[in-house]
């Protein structure tokens, strides 16, 4: 089953109707990149990815969905092959952070009940986590709950040993199975036939400079393509949809959802 086109975008709204369209709605607002995912798959991986999770959430919710950003923090040699392979588009740490606090006030403004952010590139964590603590110093106690994912924060260790029993880790997981089966649900006129490996995935949070991308990379590559089709793609977005609606709408002891979401089918 494909995944439906989110029919309330907030962009295409008029400024006339905005408060009173998403007043106590919840607005969901994919964050990205434009990062090198080796010869196989595209730069806008983390955008497509972010903005499909983001538009069938928001389609579940009967939320409104935000258009992708998509310039994100730079890419990391152990998480994202590094800045040595051509395309990778970013900004410094600072400026993520201010631009996306900036953002969220904007949003917060309005009289929406919930703003969700649904991260798809792995060095935006920090980032987005510290402009969140930085909108709650200054939080009044009556503003919109906020909450940011990761997209794969919400794939249980279960469903991991069970069709991944030699996963690297998230932080290796780029370019590799998950992202590409994902690919080929989602945008399969992107991804090419080549189907890279690398068989040392690299260890989390180690930084060497220089880094001897050749070594630690297949290519832009960090872990195995192997296995990679459709139907697993397709698998793991509807278990991560699942889950993120669980989350929301059920509140797994972190969220509180409103009585016509606890009674919502």
């Amino acid at each position: 089953m494909k995944p439906r086109s989110n029919g309330r975008a907030f962009a295409d709204l008029c400024s006339p109707e905005v408060h009173d369209a998403v007043e106590a709605q919840t607005l969901v607002w994919p964050v990205g990149s434009i990062e090198q995912h080796g010869p196989h798959l595209p730069l806008s991986v983390d955008l497509v990815i972010a903005e499909a999770f983001a538009q069938q959430i928001a389609r579940e919710l009967a939320a409104f969905a935000l258009p992708v950003q998509p310039v994100a923090a730079r890419s990391l040699p152990q998480s994202g092959g590094g800045l040595a392979f051509p395309g990778t588009v970013f900004v410094r740490g600072g400026t993520l952070i201010d631009f996306l606090a900036d953002t969220i006030r904007s949003l917060c403004a309005l009289p929406v009940r919930r703003l969700l952010i649904v991260n798809g590139h792995f060095e935006n964590e920090p980032f987005v986590f510290e402009a969140l603590d930085q909108i709650a110093c200054e939080r009044a106690g009556h503003e919109p709950e906020l909450i940011a994912l990761s997209w794969w924060s919400l794939v249980d260790d279960g469903w991991l040993r069970a069709r991944l029993p030699a996963f690297p880790g998230w932080h290796a997981e780029h370019g590799g199975l998950t992202e590409t089966s994902l690919m080929l649900y989602l945008r399969p006129d992107l991804v090419t036939a080549s189907r890279p490996c690398h068989d040392d995935p690299p260890r989390p949070g180690i930084y060497l400079h220089p880094a001897d991308t050749a070594s630690t990379t297949n290519n832009g590559v960090l872990s195995s393509t192997t296995g990679a089709n459709a139907e697993l793609g397709e698998e793991l977005f509807w278990h991560v949809v699942g889950n993120a609606m669980a989350l929301v709408t059920g509140g797994h002891g972190l969220l509180r959802p409103s009585p016509a979401e606890r009674t919502r089918p």
